[in-house]
């Protein structure tokens, strides 16, 4: 019987309290037996911003999910060429786990800007999209056709910007205890990270 995996993309720049709540939304569903996370090295829709280096962004979801079984950190879009579409990363995956059957999980707000991903519709053609509910989501103007292999996951939307998170880091970082996990937090200050 294959395995189930859940692949969900982001800069996680830093991960923080939301994050984690939608992760575990995708593993309560049942839908999924692993979740790999897939941190991006390069996202192509955020080419003229300052991002975290890859390692630091790595070790940070490593502290937080380390003592999840059924979550895996990859690092696979590194390996990959630049910029790290989605829809290279899933056929890489497809060819090199051919067992597995693979499910994009995204958020409300991602389905609503779906159309405009690279290939988009290559993407809806090759895996099922499992998606959870996000405050910002409005999902009225979504394509029928990306719709057809969509699942929607309960989710209770937990509504922290990673932009807010290191505008106040870079204050002192005071306050996002309910926001950033405490061991995120002290990597950052052991590291120096959002200074500037």
């Amino acid at each position: 019987m294959s395995t189930r995996v859940g692949i969900f993309g982001g800069t996680f720049d830093p991960v923080h309290n939301g994050h984690i709540s939608i992760v575990r939304s995708f593993i309560k569903s049942g839908l999924i037996d692993e979740m790999w996370i897939l941190p991006s090295p390069s996202p192509p829709h955020k080419t003229d911003k300052e991002i975290t280096s890859f390692d630091h962004r790595k070790k940070m979801l490593e502290l937080v999910f380390s003592n999840d079984e059924n979550i895996k950190i990859s690092d696979i879009e590194e390996k990959l060429p630049l910029p790290s579409y989605t829809i290279h990363t899933l056929q890489y995956l497809k060819q090199k786990y051919p067992d597995n059957k693979f499910y994009l999980c995204i958020g409300g707000d991602s389905l609503a800007d779906f159309k405009n991903w690279y290939r988009a519709e290559k993407i809806a053609g090759q895996t099922d999209l499992l998606v959870a509910e996000r405050p910002e989501a409005d999902g009225r103007d979504v394509s029928e056709k990306f719709l057809q292999n969509t699942q929607f996951v309960e989710h209770t939307p937990v509504n922290i910007s990673a932009t807010e998170v290191r505008k106040e880091l870079q204050k002192n970082g005071e306050g996002l205890q309910d926001q950033v996990p405490p061991e995120v937090l002290q990597y950052i200050r052991d590291n120096g990270l959002y200074k500037n």
